[in-house]
């Protein structure tokens, strides 16, 4: 489009300018006729002029003979040699009296009206409003030195004020300043008061996980013993009512300070399915266990099974009385003999323990999968971030080269953000862009221009993170100017070495700096679309064997692999 406008223009424009050949043309053969005219008048009036001269010359020879003639008696008696010097002095001497004497009147007239202007003044009027403005000027002055001794009273009591409010100031300073101190001290106080209570916490935390594994061990305890079948001794009526009481006021005090530290402490811990209610005292499996426990009579138990023990010591004790178990299991058999109970006994076994390692399977399995999202959400983090960070790096870069100018040599500035540092998969992402000398904001309140620079920055800063073989620009230089479309034509050339670039464009500058040419059109005779292709290359060769052969002795191949390669433009016209 631009280049066919372009060649209408030049044809009318040659047009034109023949027309005005023309008539130049015959001008100047107009000229040349008039010209040759001119030349014959000119030699004509040349010699016209010659015979008057010598005419003029010969009339004044004949008045210098009659004035010679003339004024000779004279001059012998007078003895004055020149007659024409004579009369030039005697002029020239009449000229200096005549100029004195009228610069003398001219003065003395000056002189005359001056002294009658200075005789018309009335200078007793003048004198008398001089004394007057005077008297006022007194009278003002007197009334400003009265003045003046007032501001100053007036400045003296301000002074003591001040004095005073200083007095005042340097007692209140004084008393912040110890009140300060007092802050200071009590902020001491608050921060030890809360490392006390962080380390209570701490206490309380132990202590509520030792619980929370006490509570499971009960319920594991009691399911046993109903599987198996354990008559175990349980309380009477009345110590169950006094035991219902104690349990209800500890549950209220339990309550309480559940809340108060669910209330310090954040509930995103992650727990495993199996154990989570054992962690809560409300829950409907902790209160049943609690209840089923607190019908057990305990006074029969010796006192050494009811303290605390480590693990390996439980194990121990626990092999100690399964061992009776067994002991007991084998005299029971050997008493009254029970094929009955022993096979209903193998089967429940049989039972539990599928269940048990169906559950520890389960659990097994659900610590792995555990293990493997961890990992991959690890990873996945990890590719996230690197990549960000490599992207966010290259978009300074590259949007800082792209907003350089002679005027604005440090460029703008492009950065990205997450919205979740920790977690940038739950949030999302802003880009911003500052461009030279602009302050900061948002990108919807950007220019067109601005924001297709700040975009084009953004895709080659991505690309450098995962190259791709080539690009694919449709009219991206829309809304550009010139000057940022030549910033983005020399960005892909210093790219060209990297991808090959297609750019759909109808700007001049992306054609001339290409590396070929092609048109879509419309053709009429088939009305169809035609291509014309164009290789610009060839012009590069050429110039660059031009330059070779004024160089002489450099090898083509070599000229060619450091000659920079330009990005192949589709542009598209009808």
């Amino acid at each position: 489009g631009n280049l066919r406008n372009k060649e209408q223009y030049s044809k009318s424009d040659l047009e034109y300018t023949k027309k005005k050949l023309k008539e130049q043309i015959s001008l100047v053969k107009s000229s040349k006729k008039t010209f040759a005219k001119l030349e014959k008048q000119t030699i004509t009036s040349e010699e016209a002029v010659t015979e008057a001269n010598n005419l003029v010359e010969h009339s004044r020879q004949g008045v210098r003979d009659v004035e010679e003639e003339h004024f000779a008696p004279f001059r012998e008696e007078t003895g004055i040699s020149d007659l024409r010097a004579y009369d030039e002095a005697i002029g020239k001497a009449r000229e200096d009296f005549v100029k004195k004497r009228t610069d003398i009147r001219e003065h003395l007239a000056k002189l005359t009206a001056k002294k009658k202007y200075e005789d018309d003044k009335d200078f007793d009027t003048k004198l008398a409003k001089a004394l007057k403005k005077k008297t006022n000027h007194e009278t003002q002055l007197k009334e400003a030195e009265e003045t003046e001794d007032k501001l100053l009273s007036e400045v003296a009591e301000v002074k003591a004020k001040l004095a005073d409010a200083e007095s005042t100031l340097k007692q209140s300073t004084e008393e912040e300043q110890a009140k300060e101190e007092v802050v200071r001290e009590a902020r001491s106080v608050l921060k030890e008061a809360e490392g006390d209570y962080n380390k209570v916490a701490k206490t309380m935390n132990s202590e509520e996980s030792d619980l929370m594994v006490l509570r499971q061990k009960l319920h594991e305890t009691l399911q046993k013993a109903r599987v198996d079948e354990v008559e175990l001794p349980m309380l009477d009526a009345e110590d169950m009512d006094e035991d219902e009481e104690d349990e209800a006021e500890s549950s209220q005090v339990s309550t309480s300070r559940s809340s108060r530290r669910n209330s310090t402490q954040s509930a995103t811990q992650e727990s495993t399915a199996s154990s989570q209610h054992f962690s809560q005292r409300e829950d409907s499996k902790v209160v049943k266990d609690r209840k089923e426990a607190g019908k057990v009579d305990f006074s029969t138990m010796d006192e050494d099974l009811k303290m605390r023990r480590s693990a390996s010591e439980e194990d121990k004790l626990r092999k100690k009385f399964e061992g009776k178990i067994s002991k007991f299991t084998q005299e029971i058999e050997g008493i009254a003999p029970n094929m009955k109970a022993s096979d209903a006994f193998n089967t429940m076994t049989e039972m539990v323990k599928e269940t048990v390692d169906d559950f520890n399977t389960a659990k097994e399995e659900g610590r792995k999968a555990n293990e493997v999202f961890n990992k991959v959400r690890k990873a996945r983090s990890h590719k996230f971030n690197t990549a960000f960070k490599q992207i966010d790096a290259a978009l300074k870069i590259i949007y800082t080269d792209m907003t350089k100018s002679s005027k604005h040599p440090l460029g703008g500035n492009a950065y990205l953000s997450l919205d979740d540092a920790d977690e940038p998969y739950r949030g999302g992402m802003k880009f911003n862009a500052m461009p030279p000398m602009k302050r900061f904001r948002d990108m919807e309140q950007l220019s067109g221009g601005e924001k297709t620079v700040a975009a084009l920055s953004l895709l080659f800063a991505i690309h450098s993170h995962r190259p791709a073989p080539f690009f694919i620009m449709d009219e991206v230089d829309a809304a550009l100017d010139n000057v940022n479309v030549l910033k983005v034509c020399n960005y892909i050339r210093q790219r060209s070495d990297d991808f090959q670039c297609i750019v759909i464009s109808l700007k001049d500058m992306f054609y001339e700096r290409s590396e070929s040419l092609i048109g879509i059109c419309r053709d009429v005779s088939s009305n169809s679309s035609r291509t014309l292709t164009l290789d610009l290359t060839k012009f590069d060769r050429k110039s660059e064997g031009q330059k070779r052969s004024r160089v002489g002795g450099e090898d083509a191949a070599a000229e060619a692999d450091r000659s920079p390669k330009m990005p192949r433009v589709v542009v598209g016209a009808e």
